[in-house]
């Protein structure tokens, strides 16, 4: 039997799929991409909301851009995050809609 080797371009493309899914994979960053919904927020607002020094949010930050998943503007002294992909949005609907119904399900017991 012949291996076939994937193509190149195609896993490429499934790595940055996964980064971006990695990216997500925590907590604060989820709540953060969430946060970013409702528009740009500056850092120090993103802060105010959650129990974490300044640091370990821009790290939360700094992994979110590197996965592209937010883009950065600094405006003098502050730094404004936005989402680069709101689709993600759509996917975090859908995933949390099918937590929803087994929640709903395992609640009504076996069928």
């Amino acid at each position: 039997m012949v291996k076939k080797r994937p193509d190149p371009t195609k896993r490429t493309l499934i790595e940055a799929k996964a980064a971006v899914l990695k990216a997500l994979g925590h907590p604060t960053r989820l709540w953060m991409a969430e946060q970013l919904a409702d528009g740009e927020k500056c850092v120090c607002e993103l802060g105010a909301s959650i129990d974490a020094d300044f640091s370990t949010i821009s790290k939360h930050l700094a992994v979110l851009k590197q996965a592209g998943v937010v883009v950065d503007e600094k405006r003098g002294k502050q730094v404004y995050y936005r989402l680069k992909v709101p689709c993600i949005l759509k996917y975090l609907s859908c995933v949390e809609a099918v937590i929803r119904a087994d929640a709903e399900a395992a609640a009504k017991g076996p069928a």
